[in-house]
């Protein structure tokens, strides 16, 4: 499914958000808040400057946004419309469902990020660290956007986040 929505097209893409704009309030979140988020937006920082395989992005690919159309198959809707390196739309994945249903954790559950980590490096075919260093990106800007809400929301970020950065120490 993912392979298909990063596949060349033919026909000219729309205006599209370069991902360094789209990261731009990480950096003064890990400057007002510290901790964790320094290293998110050090991760950030170092993948947005060196970008791999750069495409189309949807950009909020979880799994509330990927829907089973029948005959249509298997599709994304709700796309954000960016533009950077793929491994970008595999990290929200990574918080999802928890950021919609708090009260029924699944990301954070013992055991279901390692997992997770390996089924979608796989699938994805990425290198295992690139994937965790995007993963630890995306948390950052996400727990951000919350904090600057006030919204407690930001503390599951912050804890995939923390798995995130766990698994980067240990390798």
């Amino acid at each position: 499914m993912a392979a298909r929505l990063h596949a060349p097209r033919l026909p000219p893409l729309p205006e599209l958000v370069p991902l360094d704009l789209w990261f731009r309030e990480l950096a003064p979140a890990a400057a007002t808040h510290g901790g964790i988020l320094s290293r998110c937006a050090a991760a950030a920082r170092d993948l947005l400057a060196g970008p791999r395989e750069v495409g189309a992005l949807h950009g909020d690919l979880h799994h509330d946004n990927v829907l089973d159309f029948g005959a249509r198959g298997w599709l994304a809707i709700d796309p954000h419309g960016l533009w950077g390196e793929r491994g970008f739309d595999f990290a929200n994945i990574f918080t999802n469902p928890d950021l919609a249903d708090p009260t029924q954790p699944v990301a954070t559950l013992p055991g279901r990020f390692a997992r997770r980590l390996e089924v979608v490096a796989e699938a994805a075919g990425m290198e295992r660290r690139r994937l965790l260093r995007w993963i630890l990106a995306w948390t950052g800007l996400s727990a951000a956007w919350f904090l600057g809400d006030g919204d407690e929301l930001a503390a599951i970020d912050l804890q995939v986040a923390a798995l995130a950065e766990a698994e980067l120490d240990r390798a």
